[in-house]
């Protein structure tokens, strides 16, 4: 099998479509079908069934994809070392964040990355700090930029900048004209969260837990994947939110979310990279910018 067939395969993997893993590879679909049929008939192994219209991996080609990118990381990971010999004339940094870093707080640093190397290419992936760890971990991001704790041995973690969470309400809320608030009030409200596994829904259930207060007893109106989803439910009213000072500035400036009087703990950003994976120039001097600067 060649690094190009597995490339392929990995891509039909995770889009459980043909068409636009080819059209992603910028790939013909039988060229891209071909790919996966020549796996399939080497080895005597179905990797997908075919569902009507879609596909699925079988359980052949469950396992097989967790070796696939074992391999195309490790090759990644040999191009790199090459590509560092070309003194960041070219190459690629594969960076991986979760949402409130990737959305107000990193892209700054991406864009003076590149304005200083402009022959290095970049690409930013965005989940939540579960989603992120595991995307370093299997070599699918060179660095990744956290806003949760997490506990890896395999990956090595360091601070890169502080932020102020928040707890917002939206202008009609009931609490919205109040001068103050103390911790015994949050049961006492309906909550808008982000989801588990995220960093921000980590650090609200170490705030409560902090004040006594079981994360189980908040009255949870809606559950969100994105900060953005949950700033714009909370503006209409659907309830509180501790959130990121990033992401709520703007907001509460213009009136539409009122900043609650209630200190909370500031958190940390973490940058994050594989313990055991060769440190690239071009990473050395991303995670050197970021360390230098901290706060923008």
């Amino acid at each position: 099998m060649t690094l190009e067939q597995l490339r392929i395969f990995v891509a039909v993997a995770e889009r459980e479509h043909v068409t636009r893993a080819a059209r992603d590879l910028h790939l013909t679909q039988s060229a891209t079908s071909a790919a996966v049929a020549a796996l399939e008939a080497r080895h005597a192994t179905k990797l997908f069934n075919r569902v009507g219209r879609r596909i699925e991996l079988t359980e052949a080609g469950r396992l097989f994809l967790d070796e696939a990118r074992a391999v195309l990381a490790r090759a990644a990971s040999a191009e790199a070392v090459l590509a560092d010999l070309a003194g960041l004339k070219r190459g690629t940094l594969n960076l991986a964040a979760s949402q409130t870093v990737a959305n107000y707080w990193l892209p700054p640093f991406m864009h003076r990355f590149q304005t200083r190397y402009p022959g290095m290419a970049m690409r930013l992936t965005i989940g939540n700090t579960e989603q992120v760890a595991a995307s370093v971990r299997e070599g699918l991001a060179d660095l990744g930029f956290i806003e949760g704790e997490i506990d890896d041995p395999a990956l090595s973690i360091t601070p890169a900048a502080t932020d102020e969470m928040v707890l917002v309400v939206g202008a009609g809320h009931p609490w919205a004209t109040r001068n103050s608030l103390t911790p015994a009030n949050l049961p006492h409200t309906r909550w808008v969260l982000r989801e588990p596994g995220s960093g921000t829904r980590a650090m609200l259930e170490e705030v409560l837990e902090s004040f006594g207060i079981d994360p189980a007893a908040l009255d949870v109106a809606l559950e969100l994947s994105s900060n953005e989803a949950v700033r714009t439910a909370v503006i209409a009213g659907a309830g509180a939110a501790v959130m990121s000072r990033f992401v709520t500035a703007a907001a509460v400036a213009a009136g539409r979310l009122v900043q609650m009087p209630l200190s909370l703990p500031k958190r940390r950003f973490l940058a994050i990279r594989h313990k055991e994976r060769h440190l690239t120039h071009a990473q050395r001097e991303f995670l050197a910018m970021v360390e230098t600067s901290g706060n923008i």
